[in-house]
This record gives structure tokens, sequence and C-alpha cells, in this order.
């Protein structure tokens, strides 16, 4: 890379339409040998490419100087920062792309131009395109493999050490990377790359933190990239593809196939009509690039090329528009299908320029005419595919406690988030060491008031014991050590169900005569170190840590060791005196409690539903300004559907949060796959025959298994050309049963109504029972849109 500076001046630029014409058609170009292309900030990218599409050269978003900036370091060095990313951190142009670009714009002072060569040019008939980068180095390397997937690991190997001139003696190590900080060396290079799951897409410019960096070592990525006569090679039913989870963005992949899955919308993509409605002016838009991005997803999975995906772009650019979804964090499927829908909504949005719209009050006019009115309103300001095919209307009713006054408004809806009943018991699993050395630690199962105290928890193991619960410590066993004691009147929601809980009795000091302890186990382990070449000895954490209760007059060494060791005797422990060292083996035994199954609720959708119109008083935290009252109330408030969209989407509220209670609801909700009848629950009633009934089907749903800190998503739909139903874990898809569906993790419920579904256009396929769990598509099939795991080179 040469450091040299800018060119001080810039030319007069062209018109914005011609750089945006000029500068797109040059970007379109192939990689060739010895050409040059180079790096430019992303955001600097964006903003110049928002400033052209504007029409406006006194516009705002002028980008100014390129500047390169945020791809260093420090600016003293010009070194490039680690784990920088193509389409995220930064684009690549060609070089009459920059030359031009540099001539309009210039270039912050002093600022190296980052230039990369391409080595050689990748031909049309290769198995695999080995990309390779290092710190100060990029270079793209042919590696003629035919069927690629079918190769061993050592064959990419011995390329790359052919390429570099790796010599005989010399160590070199293959690794490969699921996400941007976690890596796995590959330690058998006999597997094929279709069994180990390597993935393909485009270069990763990171770091390896376990990786040396002085000058004596080489260190590069690899990325396995399927050229179009490989992708050719697979057809698969449409829309029968996986996506490939990019670092805790199963959440994304679950929802992403529920919307794949839904007829009216991959329709409306894969026709192209989006084309025609996309806008780009919407200010409560994102400039098309969501529906764009969206569009290139769809059209990958309905294509039938693809085994599997890599939305690498679409996270991008939802990271872009929603900050909240930035990074690799766990996320709600439904928040994100929430955004999603809004933001094809607005980028997708029929109304150009939307006019302000005063909201009137019913004041007691008939239903009907002001549902009317609503919905008119409605779409005045609101025309979209999404409107067309999710959008409903339900009718809010609010009572004022005082006055009595009632307002009565209809609003639209997009999904229908519906409660759970909670139950006001928590079960739970504990362990209790009595003081009576020659008891053995017992499991009880107990039940404790959901919301409330540490105390009621001691208290319910003291009706199985006998023990009295002020004599009662509560503790949280972590990583072989006390983690937290708990106090008596702290709320059980801190508690954890998969805690390891310890209550011991008579290890509370009353008169202040005893002293309460804490005792871990440690066993002594022998090590070399081999800087010095002597022997050490180390110590480690195991079993479970005791609390005792010692009297102040028996705290001497003498005292605490003999009643230790009297202790862990009765706990049928192996003691080796001369080394203190002790290897604990106690064993616990269930209490009867243990051998109740636990009940697991089972209710209707139909009973959630009710839930939902049912009517509730307003929280302290939202209450309601009354007009006649002239002062908030806490009304009640009342919700009635009054018109159902064509695809209804149904979220379960798995997740409660009250001011006593975080939990994760498992119950199982049951709903039917058919014939979901909602002509109960309309308020509106049918006026005429050109009314669409009131009866759905399932077509998809997002399974959410774990609790509230961690979990994974997964999917079930129905293919919409062949009815089959198949299960979408991330990038492995495989046939699904009905009578499999319906589980305690059911998240998401996505329904169509029944005069809209279309039957099957082609058979359903014959699941090969040669086939373990009938598998159809796995992670080590992806698509062209990024890289899921690289393989990165260590060489010595």
């Amino acid at each position: 890379m040469a450091a040299s500076s800018s060119t001080g001046s810039a030319t007069e630029p062209p018109g914005l339409e011609t750089q945006w014409r000029e500068i797109d058609n040059l970007n379109q170009q192939q990689l060739r040998a010895g050409d040059s292309w180079y790096l430019l900030d992303k955001r600097w990218y964006d903003q110049w490419k928002e400033y052209v599409h504007a029409g406006d050269q006194n516009s705002s978003s002028y980008p100014g100087k390129i500047d390169n900036t945020e791809l260093y370091e420090d600016l003293d060095s010009y070194h490039l920062k680690e784990r920088l990313s193509e389409n995220e951190d930064f684009v690549l142009v060609p070089a009459e792309a920059w030359h031009k670009l540099l001539s309009w714009y210039d270039m912050m002072d002093n600022q190296p131009p980052l230039e990369r060569k391409v080595m050689c040019e990748p031909p049309q008939d290769i198995g695999c395109l080995v990309y390779l980068s290092c710190r100060s180095l990029s270079v793209c390397m042919c590696v003629n493999l035919s069927h690629v997937y079918l190769c061993l690991i050592d064959a990419i190997h011995q390329k790359i050490r052919q390429h570099f001139n790796v010599s005989e003696t010399a160590e070199s190590r293959l690794w490969m990377r699921s996400t941007d900080t976690s890596s796995e060396r590959l330690r058998n290079l006999n597997m094929t790359i279709l069994d180990s799951c390597l993935s393909s897409g485009m270069v990763k410019y990171t770091h390896l933190p376990f990786t040396p960096l002085n000058s004596g070592h080489l260190l590069c990525y690899v990325t396995i990239w399927r050229n179009s006569a490989d992708e050719d090679s697979y057809r698969g039913p449409p829309g029968v593809c996986g996506l490939t989870n990019l670092g805790n963005t199963c959440f994304m992949n679950s929802a992403l196939q529920c919307l794949s899955n839904t007829p009216p919308l991959t329709e409306y993509f894969l026709r192209n009509s989006y084309l025609e409605e996309l806008n780009f002016t919407n200010p409560l838009g994102m400039k098309g690039e969501i529906a764009e991005a969206y569009a290139d997803v769809i059209k990958q999975m309905w294509s039938g090329r693809h085994y599997s995906v890599v939305p690498r772009v679409f996270k991008t650019k939802v990271g872009h528009f929603a900050s909240q979804f930035l990074g690799y964090q766990q996320h709600d499927s439904q928040e994100l299908l929430s955004f999603l829908l809004d933001g094809l909504h607005e980028d997708l949005n029929r109304v150009k320029k939307k006019e302000y719209i005063e909201l009137r009050d019913a004041d007691g006019r008939p239903d009907q005419e002001v549902a009317e009115e609503a919905w008119r309103n409605h779409l005045r300001r609101n025309d979209s595919v999404i409107v067309d095919t999710f959008h409903g209307l339900f009718k809010s009713t609010l009572v004022c406690p005082e006055c009595n006054k009632v307002s009565v408004t209809f609003d639209p809806f997009c999904y229908l988030s519906v409660p759970l009943p909670v139950s006001k018991e928590r079960v739970m699993e504990v362990f209790y060491v009595s003081l009576d050395p020659t008891a053995k630690p017992t499991q009880y199962r107990l039940i404790v008031p959901k919301a409330g105290r540490v105390i009621d928890l001691c208290t319910s193991l003291s009706q199985a014991t006998g023990v009295p619960p002020n004599q009662m410590a509560v503790a949280d066993v972590f990583n072989h050590r006390f983690y937290r004691i708990y106090q008596a009147d702290e709320s059980l929601s801190c508690i954890l169900d998969r805690d390891d809980i310890f209550l011991s009795s008579g290890c509370v000091d009353q008169d202040g005569e005893e002293v309460v302890m804490a005792i871990y186990m440690r066993e002594r382990s022998h090590y070399r170190d081999y800087g010095s070449g002597s022997n050490n000895y180390g110590t480690s954490l195991f079993g479970h840590p005791l609390l005792m209760s010692v009297p102040r007059a028996q705290c001497t060494r003498e005292d605490l060791y003999q009643l230790l060791l009297k202790r862990l005797a009765y706990a049928n422990c192996s003691i080796s005196v001369a080394n203190l060292f002790f290897m604990c083996m106690q064993k616990y035994i269930k209490h009867q409690s243990m051998d109740v199954p636990h009940q697991q609720i089972t209710v209707q959708l139909q009973e959630c539903i009710e839930l939902f119109t049912t009517v509730e008083t307003l929280e302290e935290e939202n209450p309601w300004y009354c007009p006649t009252c002239k002062k908030h109330q806490l009304a009640t408030k009342k919700l009635d559907l009054w018109s159902l969209p064509e695809v209804l989407i149904i979220h379960l509220k798995r997740f409660s949060y009250t001011k006593y209670s975080r939990e994760k609801l498992d119950t199982i909700v049951e709903f039917p796959l058919r014939d979901l009848d909602f002509s109960g629950f309309l308020l509106k009633k049918t006026v005429n025959s050109t009314e669409p009934p009131c009866r759905y089907d399932l077509i998809s749903v997002s399974n959410h298994f774990g609790g509230l800190r961690d979990g994974h998503y997964t999917s079930y739909a129905r293919n919409k050309d062949n009815g089959q139903w198949y299960y979408f874990d991330d990038s492995k898809v495989t046939y699904a049963r009905e009578e499999q569906i319906v589980t305690s993790a059911v998240y998401l419920l996505f329904y169509q109504r029944q005069d809209k579904i279309r039957q099957p256009t082609v058979p359903p396929p014959v699941p090969s029972s040669s086939q373990p769990e009938n598998h159809i598509s796995s992670q080590t099939h992806d698509g062209m849109d990024g890289a899921s795991s690289c393989v990165s080179m260590e060489t010595d």
C-alpha cells in the first residue's frame, strides 16, 4: 500500500445524476488480474449516495472530502483496524471509480489511499475461490477443485501452503470462525468441507485474539466461494431454503421464514410488484433500502437454487436503520417482525405525501359509521401491501371511573398480542442441607407464591422438614462456591428456575454467639512449569460448598479442623489428613415431592383471545386523560375485534414482566391448524354476502426455546406451492408433520383466511426414509449474500 497524500484540490464534478450513473456503472465490472480496487469508508459512501439521490447540489447531505478515518486504529501509523467488514465498515470500488470520486471531492489531508491488488482473476469453471486477507495485504487466489463441497479440507490447506511457499517443516493451522469473536481450530483435515459445516461468503477482515502478531506469523482469512456452475448444480423446491445464523441471529431467521411463507407478500416480491411502489421520499421510511434488501433475500430463497442463504446484507440494513439490532446480541423475533413490517410498509407506502387528519371520538355515533370513517382515514395516510395483507381494525372503549365518560375509538392493528393465563403459584426445586452431619442433602420440590419472598420459600420447606423458617439460610451455589446468600425479605423473582438453591438449617445466628462459615472444597493438582522446568501444585474447587454454624468459643484452627473432618466423614468423603486434602463424593437423596410429576398448564388459543378482549383497569404508569374531568384517570379499557386482515399474526405474550416477577411462560397453548373461527369474537356482523368469512388456516409459527436470558428460535411453515410443512432451524431444513407443531415453544402464529388460500400447484414431495430426520438442507450449503464462517490460516 503506497502512502501517498491527497491531491489537494478537486475538479468541478458533473451533475448529481451523472455522478451516480458513472460510478454505478464502474462498480459493475468484474475482478481482473492486476486491477486495483480501493477501500472507501462505508458511511462516507452512503452519505455520497444520499447526496446524489437527493438531486440538490446545495443539500445538507453533501459528503465533503473522502474520509477514511474510521477505518484506522490511529492517524499516526494509519494502521487499519481489526475486524473490518466489507459492506459494513467499507466498500470496494474499482480504480477508475476511485479516481473520479477523488477528483470530484478530494481527500482528507495526509490520508493514504487504500489500494488492493487482484493477483489473479477467477476463471468460470473452477470449483472454489479462496480469498486471502492479511493486515497489510489482500490477494485473490484460485484453487482449481471440482466438487468443492466434497473435497477434503486438507486439499485447500495444502494449496494455501504452496501459494505462500511455506516450508515443509513450518507449522500451519486452520481455524473455523462462526462469529467475529469465536473461532475453533480445525484439527481433522481429512473431513470434507460439507461435513465440517464451512460456509461461503465475503471476506472478513479480522484478527483472532490468540494469534501472535510478530513478523514471524502470517495470518490470512480464507473464504470458500461457490462459483456459478456449482450453484446451478442444485435444484430444490422454491422456498425450502435455510438461513445461516450470523451469530445469535436465529430470532431474525425465524421471523423471515414465517414472512417468506406468507403467500400474498412473497408473491408480491417475486412478481417485482414492489419496484413500482418503492417510496424513496417517505421521511418515515428507509429510502426503500429495507424493501430492496428483503426482496433480495426472498428472491434467493425462492429461486430453488440454494440450500441456504446468508442474509448478511439484510442484517446490516436492519442494524443501520434500527440500532437496537446492531451487533450480535440476542433479540426477540416479535420485535424484529414488528420493525420489519413497519419498515416494509413505509418503504412501500403508496401515499407519497401524508395529510394531517384530526381524529374524532365516536360521541354516540353508530359503530359502523365510526369504524368506516377510521378505516378511510387510515388509508389516506397508509396504503401498502402490508396494509392490504396484515392490517385489521379493533374497537377501543375507555370508561372514566369518576364521571362515566365513555370514549370509543377504532384503531388499526398489524398483529394481535394476546396474554396467557398466569398462575399465581410457582414450583421451585431446592436442596436442603441439615445441621445433622449424618443426614445427606435432600432435594425438594416446593410450591411457593409467584410474588412471594425468600421467607415464603423457607416457610414452605419448614412444613416438610419441621425446621423453623427463621433458622434457615438460603444460598445460590454456582461453580462450586456460594454465588449469593439471600435475605429473608428479598423477592423470589431474583431466583431463576435454573439456579442451584441450597437451604441450610441452624446457620442463622440469633444471639451473636455463633459464627456462620462458608466451607469450600479444593483439590490439589500437579502441573509442570515448562518455563522453569520445575514441578508445581495448584488447587481447584470441586463439589458443593458447605455452610457451618460454629460457636465463637470453638473457632481455633484445631477446632475448625476437627469439626470439618467430622462433617466430611459423615458425608462419605475420603480424607487425607497429611494433605488436608478432601475428595468429597457426597450424594443427595430425593424427597418424595420430587416424584410428583410437574403438571404443565395447557390452555386453548380461544382463552387467550378472550383475555385480550376482557375489561381491564389501566395501570398507574399509563393513565387516560378524561376530557370531561379534565384530569388523568385510571379508566377501564376494553378491546374488541372489528375487522380482521387476510393474514392474521397472533403474538403469544410468553415473556411476563410485572413489578413482582420476570419470567418466560412455558404454557402449552393448543391452537387449531385449520378452521380457526373468529365469528364469535367479531363485533362487526356480516351485513351482506360479500363480507369475507371468519375462518383461518395456520401457515407458519415462530418458536422460542429457553428462558428470559437466552434461548433459540426456530419456525414451522407450510410451503405455498406443495402444501408440505417444513421445520426451519437456521440453515437446517427438515420435513415436518402436523402433530409436531403444537408445543410449549410456540411464540408467533401466522393464519391465512380460508377464502384467500390457494391450492398447491405441485404435488408434495415424498420424504425419504433413508435420510435421518428427513434432512433437506444443512449449514454447509449457503447462498451468496455474506460469510457466516471463514477459515483462517496461521503459519510460522
